[in-house]
């Protein structure tokens, strides 16, 4: 008995069939996820080493920058992949090549991290590794989309349109590495580059016959990387306790840090599978795009997390100058940055305000400034640690025993609505 389908010869890139019935992640998508828990684990160290040695808005206007271009090369191959995934050599051989350039991009972080602490002396930027990274991963994807221009007539437009717009602001990466312009220039061509990088995906898939992404798939992939982010604030609690264990012997405090590392992660991660995506993304494709750059922020702030957990252990072993209170806004900021993108994410897919669901994020934001005010005037770290951990069972709580009511009446009214432009 011969078995069809269990090679991977090549196959015409026809585009996926958007309704596909039980469209799941893949092995590949799975493996490519890996190489952004070392892109995420790099982008945090080096932000907790910035905040905790007293450099904090370099620190956080490097990260910036590193989670877009961290979650952007995910995002870049994800969309595609959702629409164009064959699975056969070639394009697992040109994913390949993709995770390469992201390894790259990673070790061109630090080096672009440095940079920034030598602008008083009249430095510039060095992001020189970072855009080879992107080249190298580019040279692949645009290889992708080339198959899916030529093999894919109906989504001709839509797949030009993505070439097009990847290739011109690669070029302006490439041109702005080369020439190494002074900071303030470097700043005012980051803007409009990220506006093209952005602008790119909303006119593509703003044309008749886009791209034919899976809703659910995307929706699946991105609760995935969620995941991956997350992974980030455990690792960065388990790096951050074993220093303090080495250098101090256990405490209290560093008990503290563990039950904030692990408490976090989990009320984050509750709090985000709350909104039903996959759905809404089903019913109402024109929603995807903003929901998708919304992401950029959510998966920054659970990253910033993890180095602000970095930077309380050290501030409770003693090798930092930001003070306790420095130590728990690094932890209380990116955490309420977290709730509040969930909440816009929310209320923008079901397209209504929900009263309960205000209170509850009000509720959430009073708990995390409390923790900071707490702090302040002179409370122990470990105590506003837990404060801010608890930050997330407001939502939890509130949506486990009330709100879940409130959330399916609000997908059924906005499941029963026909967009005007689908």
């Amino acid at each position: 008995m011969t078995r069809t389908g269990l090679g991977h010869r090549l196959k015409g890139m026809t585009g996926r069939d958007p309704n596909e019935n039980h469209r799941s992640a893949t092995p590949l998508e799975l493996l490519y996820d890996l190489v952004f828990v070392a892109a995420f684990g790099v982008a945090s160290d080096q932000l907790a080493h910035m905040v905790a040695d007293g450099h904090p808005w370099e620190g956080v206007g490097g990260f910036s920058f590193a989670m877009f271009a961290i979650c952007w090369a995910w995002i870049n191959f994800s969309w595609f992949a959702s629409a164009f995934d064959t699975n056969d050599w070639l394009y697992r051989v040109l994913s390949m090549i993709q995770m390469a350039g992201v390894i790259v991009l990673a070790l061109g972080l630090p080096p672009m991290f440095r940079s920034l602490l030598s602008q008083e002396d009249g430095g510039h930027l060095d992001i020189k590794i970072m855009v080879a990274g992107y080249v190298i991963m580019r040279i692949a994807l645009v290889a992708q989309w080339l198959r899916a221009i030529y093999q894919a007539p109906g989504h001709r437009r839509a797949a030009l349109a993505h070439t097009s717009f990847i290739l011109v602001a690669q070029l302006g990466w490439i041109a702005l590495a080369m020439i190494d312009p002074p900071l303030r220039t470097v700043l005012a061509v980051f803007a409009v580059l990220i506006l093209l990088e952005l602008g790119g995906p909303l006119l593509a898939e703003g044309k008749a016959n886009g791209t034919p992404w899976h809703g659910a798939h995307l929706a699946e992939r991105y609760g995935l990387l969620t995941i991956v982010a997350l992974g980030e604030v455990i690792f960065g609690t388990v790096a951050s306790v074993s220093a303090l264990v080495e250098t101090s012997g256990w405490s209290i405090e560093a008990a503290i840090v563990v039950i904030a590392g692990v408490g976090l992660a989990f009320g984050l991660w509750w709090n985000y599978f709350i909104t039903p995506s996959a759905p809404i993304l089903t019913r109402h494709r024109n929603r995807a795009v903003f929901w998708c750059y919304g992401h950029l922020v959510s998966y920054a702030a659970i990253a910033a997390t993890g180095a602000g957990l970095h930077v309380a252990a050290d501030v409770i072993e003693g090798v930092s100058s930001v003070g306790v209170v420095g130590a728990v806004v690094a932890v209380a900021v990116p955490v309420l940055l977290f709730e509040l993108c969930l909440f816009a994410l929310y209320t923008y897919m079901v397209q209504e305000f929900d009263t309960f669901h205000i209170l509850l994020i009000t509720a959430t934001i009073a708990l995390v400034i409390s923790a900071v005010v707490l702090a302040a005037t002179g409370a122990s770290i470990g105590a506003c640690l837990i404060i801010i951990t608890l930050s997330p069972a407001i939502v939890v709580v509130g949506y486990e025993t009330i709100g879940y009511k409130h959330a399916e009446r609000a997908l059924d009214r906005t499941l029963s609505v026909t967009d005007i432009r689908q």
